[in-house]
């Protein structure tokens, strides 16, 4: 739930900055998850300030131009050139100092710099309001009526300085706390500063006649429903205030009507929908619940058919809108309507969420019902609206507020004993306190004993039953830090955040590698001596003392040969197309406290051969390659958020070619085409690719947290070179270069294609190489764009001795 920390304010006093009231929220139970500035207009209208124009000139050179002196409460008048007509001697004015940069209503920012225009000095600019996003007009200069002293900054003039977003994780069962009225009512229980709700003493009815009439007939899931009708309104664009608040909450602003229902609801907790009075199908209003097989196109423009169980507001021609959930594409507030129907209704909260489920339809509106709203709040939140209304599109009431409560809500009354507050809470409160601090959470106070006490539960607190929750919620609102813990308690109590678990590790990482198309296998670790005298230093080779035979004489120093017995084996049976992954251990003798032990090593070893998809009417066979299972290998790291790790051509004597991965210096990983000597030993003739993971170093080096960044909110740019090289310049180097040089923009670089041959110079090859350009803060140009790619193909030229062909 998002909350206005400015609406809060207007609420409540609030002495407390924003994230000291965030930690108040948390401590009474409304988490608060985070705060965020948000600027009422683009940029805040940051280097703005209240000037006053005291000398006015014509510009000598330009008969559109005029020579001002203006003044914004420096010792220095500034020099500023205007163009616009209405600039005069006199005016206030906003004015754009030098370095301000500027968010006009169209196209792009830009930055105020000193400037020579035709021969004079400007040192500033003074502002027409869509060169400040405040508006479209571009008449001419933006004149202040004011007595702000000069030199203000604008936004205080306009009061549209910065408010806070405070987002709260709201728990299911704080219905009550729903809007910032909700909130509110916490932040007085806890700090006792009385809450001021918009006065309504202004409602007065009209002098015209209402022509809608209205008929509750299902009263059980629509228990109160308030009506009025306004006519000869103009729906027009909101206030800036109320734009404002729409957009601290996320909430876009539609038009001056539609944004009032959205203000209501989220300031009160109180869902309402306006109907176009004109489009109500003989002036009848009627909640019922639907007939099945009654259909009605909502305002998303998709057709639903009623099942009979839910509950609608109709007219004589049929449904206009899903009670409490979403409302109707043809009844619903156009930009030409003039006469309208408020309705603000408290519904069953059980029927609203079963109209919602049905339907598929999450709104703000149903959020609320299916919680529970305040039977006691419609007629305060009509009149509200009514007066908002009629201050921002005019027009006048008609007839008398529809109020439909046949059956009027009794608070539900609960009685508690002092002995289950002490013995729940774990701490004796002064039973005075208790009082108090129920009755600042709106509690009412019945009757009351030395053993106990009888209250009335406010008709919002739809959560609140049983003596247990009472006690809650004086518990949340005395503190929870306020009760000491007590000398006897253990540790061994609370819970420690786990560590990383090696074999939990191997389980998630192995069902990943599954869901890549891996089968895992498990092979000996006891191998013959012939599986190991292809490794150096043969000093290294662990040794069983006792054998039971030749074949298993020692312990492997690899798990590439055992792997290649278990292919072999899938072959001969004639599976060919094989992926296999392993996580097991090699041995070798070290030097342990002077003296030479064995030492194992934890592997994850992957190997594949064959194709790596069978064929089918939509492909033909694709033959495993290096590339595949280097792929395989940046994901396998990717899981494990591994991302800082060099690469350089792999020097393992198993491959015939590949790549070492190297964190700190240390190999990670060896990946490639496994050698026509070993190929050949493991009487194998197709080729086999394998890569070999140190696990030890992975698992201490994989990362447990995760890091989350924004999805870009701009497009990205694609861009494509054929780089010409010499034989001995690889992929990486061009890869590093281009980062090296372009760190901001470049997001990702691919090579697509490699080409040698006879159309080349003799001694280079081209690469083919895609660049995606971002830019996470605004829309890339193409001046930027070229800039950018002509920064990397002089690097390519300079540093790789590159042939750019376009």
């Amino acid at each position: 739930m998002k909350i206005s920390y400015k609406a809060l304010q207007s609420l409540i006093e609030i002495n407390h900055e924003p994230e000291e009231l965030g930690k108040i929220l948390t401590s009474t139970g409304l988490e608060v998850e985070a705060i965020e500035k948000i600027d009422a207009v683009k940029g805040g209208l940051e280097g703005l300030v209240i000037g006053k124009v005291v000398h006015c000139e014509k510009h000598p050179d330009a008969d559109k131009l005029s020579i001002t002196k203006v003044d914004i409460g420096e010792p220095e008048l500034l020099d500023i050139v205007c163009g616009a007509p209405n600039v005069s001697q006199g005016i206030k004015v906003i004015v754009a100092t030098v370095g301000t940069m500027l968010y006009p209503t169209e196209g792009e920012p830009f930055q105020i710099k000193k400037s020579k225009i035709r021969g004079a000095v400007s040192n500033g600019m003074l502002c027409a309001e869509d060169e400040i996003g405040l508006g479209k007009s571009h008449d001419g200069l933006l004149i202040l009526d004011t007595d702000l002293p000069i030199g203000t900054p604008v936004s205080k003039y306009f009061n549209l300085e910065p408010d806070y977003l405070i987002e709260i994780g709201l728990t299911p069962n704080r219905a009550d706390a729903a809007s910032h009225y909700g909130v509110a009512r916490d932040i007085k229980a806890i700090t006792q500063k009385p809450i001021v709700l918009p006065s309504i003493d202004s409602f007065k009815l009209g002098t015209q006649n209402g022509t809608i009439d209205l008929l509750v007939e299902d009263t059980e899931k629509c228990p109160r429903f308030c009506g009025l009708e306004i006519r000869g309104i103009t729906v027009k664009e909101s206030p800036q205030w109320l734009k404002a608040f729409l957009n601290t909450i996320g909430v876009s602003s539609i038009n001056n009507i539609v944004d009032i229902t959205n203000y209501i609801c989220h300031y009160l907790g109180q869902p309402m929908h306006i109907f176009d009075a004109d489009a109500i199908g003989g002036a009848k209003i009627i909640v019922r619940t639907p007939k099945v097989g009654e259909k009605i196109t909502t305002l998303d423009t998709k057709e639903r058919t009623f099942k009979g169980t839910e509950l609608a507001i109709c007219d004589a021609n049929g449904p206009m809108a899903i009670a409490g959930v979403f409302g109707g594409l043809n009844s619903g507030v156009k930009d030409n309507t003039t006469n309208i129907f408020l309705e603000v209704a408290y519904f069953d909260a059980a029927a609203i969420r079963k109209s919602s489920n049905t339907h598929g339809l999450k709104t703000d509106a149903s959020f609320r019902y299916e919680r529970g709203t305040d039977p006691n709040m419609p007629p305060y939140a009509i009149r509200l609206a009514a007066i908002l209304i009629q201050d921002l599109a005019g027009g006048e009431i008609a007839g008398n507020i529809f109020d439909n409560y046949p059956t009027v809500f009794e608070n539900k009354v609960v009685s508690l004993k002092y002995k289950n507050v002490d013995r729940l809470i774990g701490k004796i409160l002064d039973r005075t306190e208790i009082q108090e601090i129920l009755k600042r959470l709106d509690f009412e106070l019945i009757s009351s004993t030395e053993e106990n006490i009888t209250v009335s539960v406010p008709a919002y607190r739809v959560d609140v039953y049983r003596e247990a929750d009472i006690i809650e919620e004086i518990l949340r609102i005395y503190g929870f830090d306020n009760v000491e813990l007590s000398e006897h308690l253990s540790s061994d109590f609370f819970a420690s955040f786990p560590e990383k678990e090696a074999e939990l590790s191997v389980f998630d990482l192995g069902a990943k590698l599954a869901a890549m198309g891996f089968n895992e296998i498990q092979t000996l670790s006891i191998v013959n001596h012939k599986a190991n005298i292809r490794f150096n230093d043969e000093a290294l080779t662990v040794k069983l003392l006792n054998p039971l035979s030749e074949d298993q004489s020692e312990m492997r120093r690899s798990l590439l040969f055992s792997g290649l017995e278990a292919i072999n084996y899938n072959i001969n049976r004639r599976a060919k197309n094989l992926k296999f992954f392993e996580f097991g251990r090699y041995y070798e003798m070290h030097e342990q406290e002077g003296v030479q032990k064995p030492k194992e090593f934890k592997i994850l070893s992957l190997f594949v051969t064959g194709n790596t998809a069978q064929e089918s009417w939509q492909k033909t066979n694709i033959k495993s390659n290096f590339f595949f299972i280097n792929q395989k290998v940046k994901e396998v790291l990717m899981l494990l958020k591994i991302d800082k790790y060099e690469v350089e051509e792999s020097k393992a004597n198993s491959l015939a070619y590949g790549l070492s991965y190297k964190l700190n210096g240390k190999v990670l990983v060896n990946v490639g085409k496994v050698s026509a000597e070993n190929i050949k030993a493991a009487d194998l003739k197709q080729e086999i690719f394998w890569a070999e993971i140190n696990w030890d170093l992975a698992f201490k080096s994989y990362r447990t947290n995760h890091v989350f960044s924004e999805i870009p909110k701009f497009p990205d740019v694609r861009r494509d070179l054929s780089i010409v090289v010499p034989k001995t310049i690889s992929f990486k180097e061009i890869e590093t270069l281009a980062r090296q040089n372009e760190k901001k923009l470049l997001q990702s670089i691919n090579v697509f294609d490699i080409y040698e041959g006879d159309k080349l110079p003799a001694g280079t090859k081209s690469y083919s190489v895609s660049f995606m350009l971002i830019d996470t803060e605004k829309t890339l140009t193409d001046k930027v764009i070229d800039q950018t790619m002509n920064k990397l193909i002089l690097a390519f030229e300079n540093n790789l001795e590159a042939i750019i062909r376009k």
